[in-house]
């Protein structure tokens, strides 16, 4: 009835995910979020002076 998933190679990232302690994955992600805020401010002033 269901067909069974192919197995694929693991990534460094997945294994961070499975593997990683919940203070490495939050520092990770709290980086990752900062950066991300930035870079949408950074565009958000660029368009404001492109008006």
């Amino acid at each position: 009835m269901f067909k069974s998933r192919e197995k694929v190679k693991s990534t460094p990232f997945s294994d961070f995910v499975r593997n990683g302690s919940s203070k490495e994955k939050r520092k990770f992600f709290d980086k990752v979020i900062k950066e991300t805020i930035e870079v949408q401010r950074a565009m958000i002033e660029e368009s404001k002076t492109c008006r």
